[in-house]
């Protein structure tokens, strides 16, 4: 019988600890989100991660740029805000502007206040198993597999999709924890050869229903982490849900699958960033 990796509940149980512990707290974590432009999707993703600030307390100040922003006026304001003691967490939703560096911005970043873990030196520091803020979305992702005692040491994970903001991390940190890691994309010859011998599948290559049924190992762990919009504005994932649950041991849904826990992790992430911070809180 297939179980569902109900993110939102678990997410739900994270906000709950959370809010409690910022509740003791002398002063209150601050996130800064930028967004840029008026992309519907961003809108929406910035939308939860303030209502998920509001949720437990952490204070959002929320910074909407116009689509016409120069790189140097949003550099400038990264740099205002490294300086500002009150700011713990600077969070940039991407995509940014086509004339707009997403590299520079985020390596702009103070690597203490990069709730999203995409700075440089946060990212090394996570090649060499020693974290400190760890990509949300992979982050989410482990703590998901952690709350429902699934294995991951000594297991085969094959991870379809090599971003730098999923893949890739994700990659790092299961292999920190013992997994035999394949990393494969849209374009690896013979894909299926490879997610066929997955205990653990990880889809994050955003088309929908990619993966399919011949795709999938029976009983294997199946973790979707697209987000797809169709044209009649249904939202789908990566995995083809409907067939490839009645061969999964586990399988996460979308939406409510990924997408809750990866705010959450922002959540946690934002919170270390304030005690680092706040040594003497």
């Amino acid at each position: 019988m297939t179980i569902k990796l109900d993110g939102k509940s678990v997410s739900e149980n994270i906000f709950t600890k959370l809010k409690s512990h910022i509740a003791l707290l002398a002063s209150k974590p601050t996130l800064a989100v930028i967004i840029v432009g008026t992309n519907a999707a961003s809108q929406v993703y910035v939308k939860n991660k303030i209502k998920a600030c509001e949720k437990i307390g952490i204070i959002s100040n929320h910074i909407h740029l116009d689509a016409s922003v120069s790189q140097n006026d949003l550099l400038q304001m990264i740099e205002s805000l490294n300086a500002d003691h009150t700011i713990n967490g600077i969070l940039i939703q991407l995509p940014l502007p086509s004339h707009i560096s997403e590299k520079k911005i985020i390596q702009a970043i103070h690597p203490k206040k990069d709730v999203d873990g995409f700075h440089y030196s946060n990212i090394g520091a996570l090649s060499i198993g020693l974290p400190k803020f760890i990509s949300c979305t992979p982050l989410g992702i482990l703590t998901l597999l952690q709350h429902y005692s699934i294995e991951i040491s000594q297991k085969h994970v094959v991870i379809v999709g090599r971003s730098n903001i999923v893949g890739k991390p994700l990659a790092m940190l299961l292999t920190n924890h013992d997994a035999t890691v394949t990393l494969c994309h849209s374009k690896t010859p013979s894909l299926e050869n490879f997610t066929t011998q997955a205990d653990i599948l990880i889809s994050c290559v955003g088309k929908p229903n990619f993966i399919t049924l011949s795709m999938v190992k029976e009983g294997a762990v199946v973790v979707d982490v697209g987000i797809n919009r169709l044209d009649n504005g249904t939202l789908v994932g990566d995995v083809s849900y409907e067939t490839v649950s009645k061969l999964a041991s586990f399988i996460t849904p979308v939406p409510g699958g990924v997408g809750p826990m990866t705010i959450a992790s922002l959540m946690e992430n934002t919170l270390k960033a304030y005690k680092i911070q706040t040594p003497c809180m």
